[in-house]
């Protein structure tokens, strides 16, 4: 495995430290000691170095020291270190005793206190262990981010690039459908400002009243073809200047005129819109007829219980949503602030 010191995460880091420490002690007995020695010393110095930066910075720092405990910390520090000396020496002196040693070594009390006194240095470098490595994970961290960010950024120019492919196609198709047809042509055309609105209007926050409008015209004059008798569209307007409101708020009243108030093998089907400015208001009206017939639903549609949050998160209770349903008319109102 290649490690890249650049590109390597803090777990490779933390490895790459602790070969690096048994590399430093192993160096250094090798010359007196032999390799088997020296690797033996080797593993018992990291390992109990690694047992008093733990025991600290994973253990008791966090449990103790963060929570305010700070003489129970201090208390048990203290026995960390006595524990960790007291069982480095008996290790030490027993393997030694055992394997190496021409004449035996003495276990002291002295011995003891040293190699628990010298566990104090490794104690306070814990904290610089326990440092270094959270600097590395949050440079990390900030660059997998950037990476992150990085790939959104093409992400989003490649979904700009598709779309206007397609506006352009669309374009191309449209030029070579007006000499045939002029009716297709203008379909298409209609089409066209619909994808630009969903790709270019509708993740805004807010747009114009009047692209809301012309969104909802370009929608009902496609949804008219598809109807073989025809269908009379009332839409009266009345407002001033060029108000803002959030995309895609009035879509699901002229969804809900096509899919539920239009009897398709019928003639003399009319669907009725209202849109009025009022006391910096916007009032917004549907109203069809209903087929012969109509089963009544249980429940409201998933897309006005979705339109409903929708307007929750946005105006709290500053919005009004009625729907009302009599024996041959359905009506949908909607009044919502424009500020």
């Amino acid at each position: 495995m290649r490690i890249s010191f650049k590109k390597a995460s803090p777990r490779q880091l933390e490895i790459m430290v602790w070969v690096f420490v048994f590399l430093v002690t192993f160096l250094s007995y090798l010359s007196m000691d032999g390799p088997l020695q020296a690797l033996i010393w080797g593993v018992l110095n990291m390992g109990f170095t690694a047992a008093i930066i733990y025991g600290n910075i994973g253990l008791l720092f966090p449990r103790l020291y963060e929570k305010g405990r700070v003489a129970l910390y201090i208390v048990a520090s203290v026995a960390l270190l006595l524990a960790v000396g007291v069982t480095r020496t008996f290790v030490s002196i027993t393997l030694y005793n055992r394997y190496f040693a021409k004449q035996p070594e003495t276990m002291d009390v002295w011995r003891y206190l040293y190699n628990s006194v010298a566990g104090i240095a490794v104690f306070v470098l814990s904290f610089v262990f326990r440092i270094a490595m959270a600097y590395f994970r949050i440079k990390r961290q900030a660059e997998e981010m950037q990476e992150q960010k990085s790939q959104a950024e093409l992400n989003l120019l490649k979904s700009q690039v598709q779309p206007h492919f397609l506006f352009n196609t669309l374009n191309n198709i449209y030029y070579e459908a007006y000499r045939e047809s002029p009716r297709t042509a203008l379909l298409i055309g209609r089409l066209s400002d619909i994808m630009r609105y969903f790709v270019d209007e509708s993740p805004r926050e807010k747009v114009s009243l009047a692209t809301e409008i012309k969104f909802l015209e370009n929608y009902i004059a496609l949804e008219e073809i598809r109807i073989r008798h025809g269908v009379t569209v009332n839409f009266d307007q009345e407002y001033d200047g060029d108000p803002m409101l959030p995309p895609m708020l009035l879509m699901t009243f002229v969804e809900n005129l096509f899919k539920h108030g239009i009897d398709r093998g019928a003639a003399g089907n009319t669907i009725c819109l209202s849109l009025i400015q009022q006391d910096g208001h916007l009032l917004f009206t549907t109203e069809n007829a209903l087929p012969e017939n109509a089963p009544t639903p249980i429940k409201p549609g998933f897309g006005l219980q979705n339109l409903e949050r929708r307007l929750n998160l946005l105006y709290g209770s500053r919005f009004v949503l009625n729907t009302t349903r009599t024996e041959t008319h359905y009506k949908a109102f909607l009044k919502i602030p424009l500020v």
